[in-house]
């Protein structure tokens, strides 16, 4: 191994290690291994920011913006009510609601898809009785496997995409994933339909949890001028015993109290934590006046009171900041009274609280709060939808009918698709479709950004010799089983790393590593151990923190990490087998 591969593996522990933490935004850390390969002469500039350049890249920020559009419209929203709303029973809902999310997921990005598709899911349960923690994890994985199948259904399989033409190999089809991905896709949806549901909890979602007084939530108050129980122990304050609630923290200036003393004297200006139920704070309030919410929640006493549950995306502006510095009941007209992060003891104030991506939000929502989140791509809405749809028919038709013309265009090879998704995003500019706001806005520049720089790093992999020396040892892993083993090697290992980074890095961290080994089987097209790169690199189904779909619904079904084990760890075997099989025929 020489002296550069050997510098390129550290820093891909280094970036592995980040990824895994959180120390770092990804794109940071995407930036910062780049970053020093440029400096120590691995890479040139030109190499570095080739990615930028890149029609796959580009393919991908022009899909979002699509994706972006349909959900403005409202279009799955509409499908869900037609085929879906009127379902009675939970094994039929769960086969028809897979099949018309893996369908949509096929063309769609699939975080629009979930964060569309979860509230009326969620509702639905409530509806028949069925806890969200039946449903949303078949909504993930249903994404997840529609996916899989076509070249725009995920980032992944186009940057893959990207670093085979990169390589000097074909570009793949629109359909070249659909041979082995929709035999899986039916595998693991009549796994999830008939096996599958039995493994998943029955647990009462956070929101119903919460209002029954669990503690999982922190609430802050603040004690005003004034107020009667200044200068008291908290026991003589009657706050040791209260109905729904329990004080575990006092934050006065730099200090914390806790656990909190029925001796503890409270004082003004003291911050107390509370873990219970929003109902009985406010209550409190009004009862005593001894409390008060912080400032950012005040208008919540002279209305009526409305508490939402919302979700933080991966891709949120709000990740990564204090929940003070976001400026939240300015832009959002709710104030965020609770946060739930599953496994993670939270301390201290509200506002000091940096939000991170599967954040659980409780708040306070006024007047504009639903005409200001609808557009939002910052946090989703999980506990609650609007009655009546309103979708603009005719733009929704139009829209849909250019965007299927596009998918034919591709797919019949009669013009390129990203000629074709510049055309339509044209059009929609030109018959103010969209605003300019709108499409700025949906392009996810996080995304656009690790995709370019993972790019580097992928040939960086190649440049120094490190995909050949792993190369020679996944060869001599495979050993007799020869393509098969070779396959399943390529495969275990992209997987392992996408459950628990992410799955563009699999992706990138690999893709170098199939092709070489694909040399030490000419007799195999190298597109075999291409795609096996993209399939394993989507296939998330163990860990909640491998795909985004998942982390998306880890908080509002009230999972556990072991939920996705044991419901996981089966249809990844099963995906697994399905894939190796049928690429293995085609050698």
């Amino acid at each position: 191994m020489s002296y550069s591969a050997l510098v390129l593996l550290v820093l891909l522990g280094l970036l592995i290690y980040l990824l895994y933490t959180e120390k770092l935004h990804p794109v940071v850390s995407f930036f910062l291994v780049v970053a020093t390969l440029v400096v120590l002469g691995i890479l040139t500039p030109e190499e570095a920011l080739t990615g930028f350049s890149n029609e796959q890249i580009v393919v991908i920020a022009l899909l979002l913006v699509i994706s972006s559009i349909i959900k403005k419209f409202e279009i799955t929203g509409l499908i869900f009510s037609k085929l879906l709303g009127k379902e009675e029973r939970y094994p039929f809902f769960l086969a028809k609601m897979m099949g018309v999310v893996s369908f949509l997921s096929a063309f769609l990005n699939n975080t629009p898809v979930v964060a569309t598709f979860m509230p009326y899911v969620y509702q639905w349960g409530r509806n028949k009785g069925i806890s969200p923690s039946k449903l949303l994890i078949p909504l993930s994985y249903a994404a997840i496997l529609g996916g899989t199948t076509t070249l725009i259904g995920t980032s992944t399989n186009l940057i893959v995409n990207a670093l085979a033409v990169e390589s000097g190999l074909k570009p793949l089809g629109l359909f070249d994933f659909l041979y082995a991905g929709l035999p899986a896709v039916l595998v693991g949806t009549i796994y999830m339909v008939l096996f599958g549901h039995r493994l998943l909890p029955e647990r009462e979602d956070i929101l119903s949890s919460f209002l029954k007084g669990k503690r999982e939530y922190l609430i802050e108050t603040v004690v005003p001028r004034f107020s009667p129980i200044i200068g008291k122990t908290v026991l003589d304050a009657g706050l040791r015993n209260l109905k729904g609630l329990f004080l575990v923290e006092i934050v006065r200036e730099e200090e914390r109290i806790a656990p909190v003393s029925p001796k503890d004297i409270i004082r003004e200006g003291d911050a107390l934590i509370f873990a219970g139920d929003p109902d009985s704070i406010v209550e409190l309030i009004k009862e005593k006046r001894a409390l008060t919410l912080p400032s950012d929640c005040h208008f919540a006493l002279s209305q009526k009171i409305e508490v939402v549950e919302a979700l933080i995306p991966v891709n949120s502006s709000l990740v990564g900041k204090k929940v003070r510095e976001t400026g939240f009941r300015a832009k959002f007209d709710a104030a965020i009274i609770a946060i739930h992060r599953d496994g993670e003891r939270l301390r201290g104030k509200i506002g000091e609280m940096v939000l991170k991506p599967g954040d659980l939000l409780l708040l306070l929502a006024g007047e504009d709060f639903w005409s200001r989140v609808k557009d939002s791509d910052d946090m989703f809405v999980v506990n609650k939808v609007n009655e009546t749809l309103t979708v603009d028919s005719k733009k929704a038709l139009i829209f849909l009918f250019l965007f299927l013309l596009v998918i034919a265009l591709s797919a019949f090879g009669l013009f390129p698709l990203f000629k074709s998704l510049l055309v339509l995003l044209a059009v929609i500019v030109l018959f103010k479709m969209a605003t300019y706001g709108e499409i700025k806005r949906s392009i996810d520049l996080n995304m656009v950004m690790m995709a370019a720089f993972s790019f580097a790093i992928g040939i960086a992999i190649a440049k120094t010799g490190l995909a050949d020396f792993i190369a020679h040892k996944v060869v001599a892993v495979a050993g007799e089983l020869g393509v098969v083993g070779a396959l399943l090697s390529i495969y275990i290992i992209t997987n392992l790393l996408t459950e628990f980074v992410t799955n563009v890095a699999a992706a990138t961290m690999v893709f170098p590593v199939a092709l070489s080994v694909s040399k030490f089987y000419s007799s195999s097209p190298p597109e075999l151990f291409i795609l096996t790169v993209a399939y394993a690199a989507s296939a998330s189904f163990m860990t909640p923190i491998g795909y985004q779909t998942n982390l998306m619904v880890y908080g509002p079904g009230n999972y556990r990490f072991k939920d996705f084990l044991r419901v996981g760890v089966p249809l990844s075997f099963l995906f697994m087998s399905v894939i190796i099989l049928l690429l293995s025929l085609r050698t």
